[in-house]
């Protein structure tokens, strides 16, 4: 055997020799210690929920946009037929929405307005943009700098219900508020 794989062996053997754990061997007579008590770690506390106070937008942090429990959480205003005026309800997300923007200046929107499939494409295109627009006016009385809005009509093109009746043109007739990169 060569001298380069005798020194090698020998490593091998001294590096695995040296990894094993050596428990030392008790004389006769010799009390055998207990090893030390486990201190007892206290149970993981269950995740509490969020709780968020209606108009206390501002202070929310970004992780709030992912929270289903967030007053940030609804992100859908809707109109009645032929409308682009903006009801209670609405005023009241769009508030929400814009009392947080106006405190992430980082942050920007695009509104997405939205028609149901009565009347003219041109006139649902029109309807679907008075809709963001009104919105967006709203939000910028509100302290939004315009700059953070972007608005976007898809009129008719996109409903999120399909069938053909007053339940399902409800639903279609919105703008919805995208945060970008949420």
């Amino acid at each position: 055997m060569g001298t380069l794989t005798r020194i090698i062996l020998v490593a091998g053997l001294l590096a695995l020799a040296g990894g094993c754990k050596f428990a030392p061997v008790k004389k006769s007579g010799e009390a055998i210690e207990p090893p030390p008590p486990v201190a007892e770690q206290p149970a993981p506390e269950a995740p509490q929920e969020k709780r968020y106070v209606i108009g206390e937008e501002a202070s929310l942090d970004v992780s709030a946009l992912s929270d289903p429990a967030s007053p940030l959480a609804k992100r859908v205003i809707y109109f009645e037929l032929d409308s682009s005026q903006v009801d209670e309800e609405g005023r009241d997300i769009i508030g929400r929405h814009a009392r947080f923007l106006a405190a992430h200046p980082e942050l920007s929107i695009v509104l997405e307005g939205h028609a149901d499939e009565r009347g003219t494409r041109e006139y649902n295109l029109a309807l679907g943009e008075r809709r963001a627009k009104a919105v967006r006016q709203l939000m910028v009385l509100q302290g939004v700098d315009p700059k953070q809005i972007q608005v976007i009509s898809f009129g008719e093109e996109r409903p999120v219900a399909l069938d053909h009746n007053e339940a399902a043109w409800r639903l279609n007739r919105r703008v919805e508020i995208l945060y970008s990169g949420y």
